[in-house]
């Protein structure tokens, strides 16, 4: 689990990840405006349901997931909302997803999705959603979520194509 003395490697390896594998989809502008509108937010932490991966001592990535309101987004994106979810009729969220650039496709990504879906599962939920860049829409479909709705953020200057994406557990 992710504690609050990790924050600045996760900072670092968010910038990378935003910077790096977003490239074969996205303008720089909108990559810029990609890291207005993400990042982590600070409630996973202290909320116990963020998990880091390391692979010998290294970070390689992270993710995890919510009971709360906010679908997606960073502690500096406007609309956030803190209220708790019903695991009866919503679905958690799965948030702040992110490989370092020299870790992907090793099965990072699948193994914090697991363990979100699990926690997730653990305490009532019956599925989960998470909003999914272009570059990681490829890794949720694998993992069985299907699109719900398609979004352009503006927030952040320059339009963000994100794709909703839900998936039953």
């Amino acid at each position: 689990m992710a504690t609050r003395a990790d924050m600045p490697a996760l900072a670092v390896l968010m910038n990378a990840a935003i910077g790096e594998l977003q490239k074969p989809f996205l303008t720089e502008e909108q990559i810029a405006s990609s890291r207005a509108i993400m990042g982590l937010d600070t409630q996973l932490v202290d909320d116990g349901t963020y998990f880091i991966a390391e692979q010998n001592g290294v970070l390689a990535g992270c993710g995890g997931w919510s009971r709360r309101a906010t679908l997606y987004g960073g502690d500096r994106s406007p609309g956030r909302d803190a209220a708790l979810l019903d695991p009866t009729k919503d679905a958690a969220r799965v948030r702040a997803m992110y490989t370092h650039p020299s870790f992907i496709r090793r099965g990072v990504g699948r193994l914090i999705l697991t363990l979100c879906e699990d926690a997730a599962r653990g305490e009532g939920f019956t599925s989960v959603e998470l909003m999914a860049t272009r570059a990681g829409e490829p890794l949720y479909r694998a993992c069985g979520f299907v699109a719900v709705e398609e979004v352009v953020d503006n927030r952040g200057g320059a339009g963000v194509p994100l794709l909703r994406m839900r998936k039953a557990l």
